[in-house]
């Protein structure tokens, strides 16, 4: 009894902050995306590749989660954008409140976009809202093809899915349509996304979603703080 009632405040905890986060980010008009996956999926060159396409008209900022160290959080910076590494020590999963710590280090009043980029696990950040408008899943080829069916809660909330390392399909042995399948048994409309670090035009689609989630945010501003 006392472990439900343990569990039941930690949601309850965390599903608060989440509110304030996404309160705040509407009144912001900051468009905001929950990336997870795996660890080793692609999710921080996913970010490489996409950010600099979205530099020319997008102000972005990054939220790195991790276990330890600040490696990532150091490969987004050389990007020159915005970045907080979000460490968890220990924790398999980002918090709404920790979320809530590193935007207060952000210059939101400047931003149209934040990503972040959860710890690298495919259950447990599932479970935890963060306040983000968006989910964005990432499977790698070298994963298998068996993980949709294996993790489908992932692959179920997920707004967009990317499959990345394309380039190593033929070695990997990755059935790209067994696991579309898997994927649409979930939900027949899900947009997929294949995409190569080798190929900056595979990242394009996903530079272009982003930009779309930021414009449905502006769309929602009242007139008097759209053109802001």
């Amino acid at each position: 009894m006392r472990i439900d009632v343990l569990n039941k405040s930690l949601v309850a905890k965390n599903d608060k902050a989440a509110a304030e986060n996404r309160a705040l980010f509407q009144q912001r008009g900051i468009a905001v995306v929950n990336i997870m996956g795996g660890a080793g999926s692609g999710k921080t060159t996913l970010l490489e590749c996409t950010i600099p396409q979205l530099a020319r008209d997008t102000r972005v900022a990054v939220l790195e989660g991790d276990l330890a160290t600040t490696r990532d959080a150091e490969r987004i910076a050389a990007l020159n954008v915005p970045v907080v590494q979000l460490l968890t020590e220990g924790g398999c999963h980002l918090t709404a409140a920790l979320v809530q710590q590193g935007v207060q280090r952000l210059p939101t009043s400047e931003l149209d976009l934040i990503l972040i980029e959860n710890v690298g696990n495919p259950i447990c950040p599932v479970n935890f809202d963060l306040g983000e408008r968006a989910r964005l899943a990432v499977l790698s080829v070298a994963e298998g093809d068996d993980k949709p069916a294996k993790y489908p809660y992932l692959f179920t909330v997920a707004d967009l899915v990317v499959i990345s390392k394309h380039d190593l399909l033929d070695v990997s042995g990755f059935d790209f349509d067994a696991a579309a399948a898997d994927i649409h048994a979930l939900d027949s409309g899900k947009r997929i996304i294949s995409t190569s670090s080798r190929d900056a035009a595979s990242t394009q689609p996903v530079a272009d979603w982003f930009r779309s989630l930021c414009q449905r945010c502006s769309d929602t501003l009242p007139p008097h703080q759209a053109g802001m």
